[in-house]
């Protein structure tokens, strides 16, 4: 494809638009007994499944699962299932069933009993809800969700399905999934070599330096106060229950701030540049070390690279990339000598042999910058590699 190509192309994108609402005393029953029945009805056919198979070795499928609903709803003990919708537990049905297929086919764990006290969700298709400009009306309600609309939907956009959740810390959010189009932006001269740390969460080939936000370690004296008295307090007592709210609240807030930090700080380097190149990163071996592992999990280097990755495939920029094992920080950028040993308290070293003196994290940035387009040049992989 050409530069001009990738400046005038457009695809379909799936898109999904999170909005926060506010569910009536009535609104917040209905859902309430849909989170309920949702629930129970994977978690009874998540049992039939592993009775099947244990018993009699039978791996059972989605029309197996479907069936076992129709004879769950049969059974006048469980009439309960009948007061919902029931769309969203046919949709639960479907989403264990992809669950499984990641499962056999490697790409995910093995699919796990719901609890009470996870997040809640049910998902309602478009033959179970109304959309009239901004008045949401799901299935078996009277009434539009008081929703606070934070941006505006695409004009074309046809949302296909409804996400309802419920987080631990007692928030209602409703996602408007849809596909919309999105063309490629204006072909850029700039390019940036990006080295993720712990210290600056991300440094630049252009020497800037960008601030690790540490959000969780902001909070973390605040979160370990409510922790202790959570312990504290009498198991199934209401106490206990406003404690654990407590706790889900904080997280929710540091969740909500990296989530925001991560999102703008991708889009401006992605608006900013055409190519960008990373260093493929182990963080699970990474997290082994017990000094760094907090640290490196608060960042959350992986949703960041997701994020990266999505938004430059939509937008026509390129992914570079180079081998975990490559010495970018021991590497002199200028010559290329690399130094036998380098620890990681030095965080600034000369080069025996051209004597350039270098940032150890700049250093790394324009290393890595140069290898990935050594890599791409050579025919290599340029997709973004997903963290270990």
């Amino acid at each position: 494809m050409s530069s001009k190509d990738w400046h005038t192309a457009e695809m379909k994108v799936a898109k999904s638009y999170k909005f926060r609402f506010y569910p009536t005393t009535d609104q917040e029953s209905l859902l309430a007994r849909t989170f309920g029945c949702v629930r129970f009805v994977w978690n009874a056919v998540i049992a039939a499944r592993e009775e099947a198979w244990e018993s009699f070795g039978i791996a059972t499928s989605f029309p197996d699962a479907s069936a076992l609903l129709t004879d769950l709803k049969a059974d006048p003990d469980l009439a309960f299932l009948g007061e919902v919708s029931s769309v969203p537990l046919q949709q639960a049905l479907r989403h264990q069933q992809r669950a499984y297929d990641n499962f056999f086919s490697g790409r995910a764990g093995k699919p796990r009993f719901k609890r009470k006290d996870d997040v809640q969700s049910a998902v309602f298709m478009n033959n179970a809800f109304t959309l009239d400009k901004q008045n949401l009306v799901l299935a078996k309600m009277k009434e539009s969700l008081n929703i606070r609309w934070s941006r505006v939907l695409p004009k074309a956009a046809k949302v296909s399905s409804v996400c309802v959740t419920k987080d631990p810390a007692c928030r209602y959010f409703v996602s408007l999934n849809f596909e919309d189009e999105v063309s490629a932006k204006s072909v850029l001269d700039t390019k940036v070599g990006i080295d993720l740390g712990v210290a600056s969460f991300a440094t630049l080939s252009t020497g800037e330096k960008i601030d690790a936000p540490d959000f969780f370690r902001k909070d973390e004296k605040t979160l370990a106060f409510w922790q202790r008295r959570l312990a504290r307090k009498k198991k199934g007592s209401q106490n206990r229950r406003k404690a654990r709210r407590k706790v889900a609240r904080i997280h929710a807030r540091v969740a909500d701030r990296r989530h925001d930090f991560l999102h703008k700080l991708s889009t401006r380097l992605v608006n900013e540049n055409q190519v960008l190149a990373f260093e493929s990163l182990s963080v699970k071996n990474m997290l082994k070390n017990r000094h760094l592992s907090k640290s490196i999990a608060d960042a959350s280097w992986s949703e960041f690279l997701r994020q990266i990755e999505y938004k430059a495939a939509w937008y026509g920029r390129q992914i570079l990339s180079c081998g975990r094992f490559f010495p970018s920080s021991k590497t002199c950028s200028h010559c290329g000598f690399v130094l036998p040993e380098l620890s990681l308290s030095v965080r600034e070293w000369t080069c025996p042999d051209c004597g350039a003196t270098h940032d150890r994290d700049v250093n790394a940035a324009r290393n890595i910058l140069t290898a990935g387009l050594a890599v791409c040049a050579c025919g290599g992989s340029v997709r973004l590699p997903v963290p270990a």
